[in-house]
């Protein structure tokens, strides 16, 4: 009882330390304009035009380059002798776990639940935009990445931020700027949204399986904080590579489990699949019955993807940045793939499921939370989903701290000049978060963390459209290489 009464007390000083602070944060960056009665936050429309204007710019890329992509992820065109640490394959397994996660079981129930099933729709449509920035973002990573001595790579916004706006404007100072700010906003966002907040949710989850109020975990946070930690600092100790080796095999694996047991609850719904679709689509349109109609549908679907896949914020270039490869754009092509898996895929799934269950309909729908609709969604054929269901919230938070451990450490590495020992400072901070996340109700921490992840997409955006040029002569150089035969397959070499 004491242990409670004292994380309460420290719960309410954080909460009215942070409050005004959090409220101002969120106010600024979430800004929102009514538009047909529905809020849009202009940081989403920010997101939503840039993947437009690269999906024009680029030609169409997210359409024409999949098939290329899953050439590369098969390693056709991967030698031994590329510089780099990882595997394409790798890289895309360590950029999808931090992205493919809570956002995809409880966002996407959020979304129905507020927009209707028409939300699946333009989600789905904002996904597909979102595959062109990736595209951009992670081809600039590792065209202006560095190299150290031993072979370690440190890559990412920040890098191209400084390096090409400099280059290619001559701006040095503009360039500088912007990559000190998005790295400072990257180290919030590690710390808060990609740890404390996932190391919490966990943790509730455990007590939930475990017995709820009456778990006897509820007065032990941290130990079950310290168990995360040991586990995190095991595995990032090691780098880039070692997060690799386990995001390659974790990240299969959860989303297999989930997608397995989403496709379960669709074969026993069969008959209702012609009128989920049908209710989908109407409501998209605005002639659903159900949801906010045209506009709240797309305004909520594209919330949710641009919240889901990260497309845009940046924080996926600093994963791929460490491929194996002498050509940038290879690297761009298999970032395609990322927000098809997380939004099309995975995100599709969820929304599927939760529509033929008609879960939604529960005039109590928006009041349950988004995992415990999701959780009900499957629940109508598989009573003991729930447990799965825990144990893939475990699964999705450990494999997003791993990966968002890596990005807050090449932010504070390149702080620091690059430095190694900041690097490693910053292991042992995020690895004392992970206990204060599990032990802690976060309230207005975690506004100001997910604002932090937002705030990386002004300055990241805003190097793009300045680097669009450069940019596509890489990739366009590259598609005509491949043409020509000028690059071809390592089995052809």
């Amino acid at each position: 009882m004491t242990d409670m009464i004292l994380a309460q007390s420290i719960d309410e000083r954080i909460s009215n330390a942070m409050d005004p602070v959090s409220s101002v944060i969120e106010g600024i960056v979430f800004y929102s304009v009514p538009v047909a009665g529905v809020n849009l936050p202009l940081i989403v429309l920010w997101l939503v035009a840039a993947g437009a204007f690269f999906t024009v710019y680029l030609g169409f890329l997210n359409i024409k380059g999949p098939k290329h992509a899953v050439d590369l992820v098969r390693g056709q065109y991967t030698s031994p002798d590329d510089a780099g640490e990882v595997t394409h394959f790798q890289a895309l397994a360590t950029a999808v776990s931090g992205t493919v996660g809570l956002g995809n079981i409880a966002g996407v129930a959020v979304a129905i639940a507020i927009g209707g099933p028409g939300a699946t729709v333009w989600m789905i449509f904002a996904g597909f935009l979102g595959m062109s920035s990736k595209m951009a973002e992670c081809t600039l990573g590792v065209k202006y990445r560095r190299t150290r001595p031993d072979g370690t790579v440190s890559g990412g916004p920040m890098y191209y931020l400084e390096k090409g706006v400099a280059e290619v404007t001559g701006k040095v100072k503009t360039g500088k700027f912007l990559a000190i700010f998005f790295s400072i906003a990257c180290i919030g966002g590690a710390i808060g949204g990609g740890n404390m907040f996932q190391a919490n949710q966990a943790t509730a989850q455990i007590i939930a399986v475990t017995g709820g109020a009456d778990s006897p975990i509820v007065n032990l946070r941290w130990v079950v904080g310290l168990a995360f930690a040991l586990a995190v600092g095991a595995v990032i100790i090691g780098g880039i590579k070692s997060i690799a080796k386990v995001t390659e095999k974790l990240v299969p694996i959860m989303a297999a489990v989930y997608l397995a047991a989403a496709a379960v609850v669709i074969l026993f719904n069969i008959p209702a699949i012609p009128a989920a679709v049908g209710e989908i689509f109407a409501s998209a349109f605005g002639f659903g019955s159900v949801g906010g109609g045209l506009v709240g549908a797309l305004i909520v679907g594209f919330q949710r993807a641009a919240f889901s896949n990260e497309a845009g914020i940046g924080s996926a270039a600093i994963a791929h940045s460490a491929v194996k490869t002498n050509h940038p754009s290879t690297e761009g092509h298999v970032a395609l793939l990322e927000p098809f898996i997380d939004t099309v895929i995975v995100c599709t799934a969820t929304a599927l499921i939760i529509v033929i269950s008609g879960a939604y309909l529960d005039p109590v729908a928006g009041e349950l939370g988004g995992v415990a609709l999701t959780s009900a969604a499957f629940a109508t054929v598989l009573p003991w989903f729930p447990n799965v269901l825990a144990i893939a919230v475990i699964a999705f938070a450990f494999s997003t701290m791993l990966t968002w451990s890596y990005y807050g450490m090449k932010a504070t590495g390149y702080l620091f000049g690059d430095s190694e020992v900041a690097e490693t400072a910053f292991k042992l901070i995020f690895c004392i978060f992970v206990v204060i996340g599990a032990s802690l109700s976060l309230g207005p921490v975690i506004g100001i963390s997910d604002s932090m992840i937002f705030l990386m997409a002004i300055p990241n955006v805003i190097g793009m459209y300045l680097l669009a040029k450069s940019l596509k002569k890489e990739i366009h150089g590259y598609r005509a290489d491949i043409a020509d035969g000028t690059i071809a397959k390592v089995a052809e070499h």
